[in-house]
């Protein structure tokens, strides 16, 4: 994992590859507690970041088709957490309404319902999908 400060005055970043698997999903919800909690961002914060990066690594690791992904928390503001997925895939998410019987395909539902706003940036290699939220606090 790497902690990043590009430059003074910018806030901070905290990334790690992962190998895609289902193991990774819990790997990166303590990645988003760990960063909220060294910037001092309250708890409700850290938990919805947790709950949005777990929808967004089980995608990639379902659909990625990737070996590994990168698993991003970061604060572009002040008052906003940014969580972020990049795997290899070019392929886009799609939100989906699915029938109560069907026990999969929420995650994107849940993502647009609790994220401020959300989106997929397409890469070179593969594309990143992220999710912003408001937070509280006087982290750095």
């Amino acid at each position: 994992m790497t902690n990043e400060r590009v430059r003074p005055g910018q806030y901070p970043r905290q990334s790690a590859a992962l190998a895609s698997e289902t193991s990774t999903v819990s790997v990166a919800r303590r990645i988003v507690r760990d960063a909220c909690a060294e910037w001092g961002m309250d708890q409700d914060a850290a938990e919805i970041g947790a709950l949005l990066i777990s929808e967004i690594v089980t995608n990639a690791v379902r659909h990625g088709h990737s070996r590994s992904v990168r698993v991003i928390a970061e604060r572009p503001h002040p008052d906003r957490l940014r969580v972020a997925v990049v795997d290899k895939s070019r392929r886009m998410p799609e939100l989906r309404i699915v029938g109560p019987d069907v026990t999969g395909g929420r995650g994107l539902l849940l993502v647009d319902a609790l994220s401020d706003r959300w989106g997929t940036d397409l890469l070179p290699y593969g594309k990143r999908v992220w999710a912003e939220i408001a937070i509280k606090g006087d982290g750095p």
